[in-house]
């Protein structure tokens, strides 16, 4: 929809916009194991002026997630080859505050990947406007990346159906945390693994999973076959590892796994061996075993935001956020989700 032509008047011209500084979080090192947190360095500069086509965007807030680690390894394609003195990637919300785009309007609420940092230029084609009536850090969570990669991950590679049994691993993070939700509106059986008591807890009372285990428990392998006495069916995979090792002798005939993400190998220089029992699990139980990546189901997205829109709306699905105020505490924050310190989608709020 195109901005109408009282909002068109409304926007300042570039030479009539003084451009403000822009402080960033910049990769100023590449690390060799485990991340810290002064592989990066604060910046100043000034902001980007948008040109014509482009948008000017303040950032308010943006996500933390365990799969831009994936990035500084160069273990993500679709990231390119890592690099030094560039802004850390990362999707965040804010509000346009310059336009050379017709459809957007000074004071427009979006989504974008404005990455760590304050002013980012975009075209259009890249901001998600936020509808007035919905929370914008919900465009961090549920509505944004990290909702859809837990609904399609489940409904079209996990594809559940009544009375399934359904683990979900990392069941405590940003993605695990709505898929185990959305699975109950199938209705079925929900396994969740996490790495404390106090994020089971949180699962059990406050979200409705059934059932879930702390991976760092000396007998999780036998807590995780009392936790599945009839199988699993659909396996929803963010760890990769003994995790994944685990849940592949759990797996009932026909059973489907959505390799989501590999968190176990981000953030080290030696990642574990694939588990043992690969092809020969699968093939004696005809397990299928899916990679995917969110931007697969690009076409969808707006089908499924209502489906999670009207889940938020009746408060079957739950968004926890991890908050952490300040630019600057960026980095730390991002060791800490590393070491399993997060519970929900990891949210930097700029001052």
């Amino acid at each position: 929809m195109r901005a109408s032509p009282a909002r068109l008047a409304s926007r300042p011209k570039n030479n009539e916009f003084r451009m403000p500084n822009n402080l960033q979080v910049l990769i100023d090192k590449l690390p060799t194991d485990k991340l810290t947190a002064d592989t990066y360095r604060l910046a100043e500069a000034p902001a980007p002026v948008p040109e014509d086509g482009e948008v000017l965007v303040k950032t308010t807030s943006f996500a933390i997630t365990a799969g831009t680690r994936a990035g500084l390894q160069g273990s993500a394609s679709y990231a390119g080859a890592p690099r030094t003195g560039v802004v850390m990637n990362g999707t965040g919300v804010g509000e346009v505050a310059a336009s050379n785009h017709p459809d957007f309007a000074v004071g427009d609420a979006v989504s974008a990947p404005t990455g760590w940092q304050i002013y980012s230029t975009h075209a259009g084609a890249a901001l998600t406007r936020i509808p007035p009536d919905h929370e914008p850090v919900d465009y961090l969570g549920p509505l944004g990346v990290n909702g859809l990669t837990a609904y399609f991950g489940l409904f079209e590679v996990g594809r559940p159906i009544p009375d399934n049994t359904v683990m979900i691993s990392a069941a405590a993070g940003s993605v695990g945390h709505m898929a185990g939700q959305m699975a109950q509106q199938v209705p079925t059986r929900i396994v969740g693994v996490c790495g404390s008591d106090a994020k089971a807890r949180t699962l059990i009372d406050r979200l409705g999973f059934d059932s879930v285990v702390n991976y760092r428990e000396d007998n999780f392998r036998q807590a995780l076959k009392e936790a599945t006495p009839n199988g699993v069916d659909v396996y929803f995979d963010n760890t990769g590892g003994d995790i994944l090792g685990s849940a592949l002798r759990r797996l009932n005939a026909g059973g489907r796994i959505a390799c989501c993400g590999v968190v176990s190998q981000y953030d080290t220089s030696k990642p574990e061996p694939g588990p043992r029992g690969i092809p020969g699990l699968l093939i004696n139980k005809r397990i299928s075993m899916t990679g995917f990546l969110v931007f697969d189901f690009a076409h969808q997205y707006e089908d499924a935001r209502r489906q999670i829109a009207q889940w938020l709306a009746d408060g079957t699905l739950k968004h926890l956020t991890d908050d952490v105020n300040g630019l600057e505490a960026a980095p730390q924050a991002f060791v800490d989700l590393l070491a399993g310190g997060n519970v929900g989608t990891r949210v930097v709020h700029i001052n």
